[in-house]
């Protein structure tokens, strides 16, 4: 029994290292090749990880060897377009100019049931407000609606948004995060002055944020 726990614990530290150095994609925007892979990567891993019989690096090695395969197709794709099309296939044009591309449905069996639904998933509920619909090599299908249907930006109206950048976490649950303080160019008295103005210190706080436009939020921790 105290075997198979640490033959488990074993093989998940290897699969979340080997996951991890896989990239880190969503399970949704996995090409077919790393789906396949990380298919077999859990399939290799609960032999070992429940039969005590079956050496553990039964499971390692091969674990192991489609991690360097799945490191060598990226590379293969990232260097030939031919090769990237062949293992990953390409995005197919389901609607074209507001149009249905039945040709485009038959072949990725695509029914216009299920072509609706997908344009749910990215609100929009109406087949005439669509202008392209692609279906990516990762299964997504990206949506572009016709001009007039669009949500409409500062740009139509002339308008120039001020720049708001990125906002930037200065303390997580009482931690103060001293890397961002020095992206930003400042240091921890100037982070204490700033909160002290919500009555509390740094370290009592739940979460600290500042934005783009120099608005800081604070939030203090519950007390226990």
């Amino acid at each position: 029994m105290l075997i198979t726990f640490f033959r488990a614990i074993m093989l998940y530290i290897i699969v979340l290292i080997v996951m991890r150095l896989m990239g880190k994609r969503e399970i949704g925007q996995l090409q077919p090749f790393e789906l396949a892979i990380s298919i077999m990567i859990a399939d290799l891993a609960s032999i070992p990880m429940t039969e005590i019989g079956i050496p553990i690096f039964n499971g390692i090695i091969p674990i192991l060897g489609l991690l360097v395969m799945h490191l060598f197709i990226s590379i293969l794709n990232l260097k030939s377009l031919r090769a990237r099309q062949i293992i990953c296939g390409k995005p197919s044009i389901l609607i074209y100019r507001g149009k249905i591309n039945e040709k485009a449905l038959k072949k990725e069996r695509f029914t216009i049931n299920e072509l609706q639904e997908r344009l749910r998933g990215n609100n929009i509920v109406n087949l005439g407000d669509v202008e392209y619909a692609i279906l990516e090599t990762s299964g997504e299908v990206t949506v572009i609606q016709k001009p007039e249907k669009r949500n409409t930006i500062p740009e139509d109206f002339n308008i120039q948004p001020d720049y708001e950048g990125i906002p930037y976490d200065l303390v997580v649950d009482g931690k103060i995060m001293d890397e961002n303080l020095k992206n930003i160019g400042k240091n921890y008295a100037w982070l204490k002055k700033q909160v002290e103005k919500f009555g509390i210190k740094p370290e009592e706080a739940l979460v600290v944020t500042l934005d783009g436009k120099g608005q800081i939020f604070c939030q203090k921790k519950e007390e226990d």
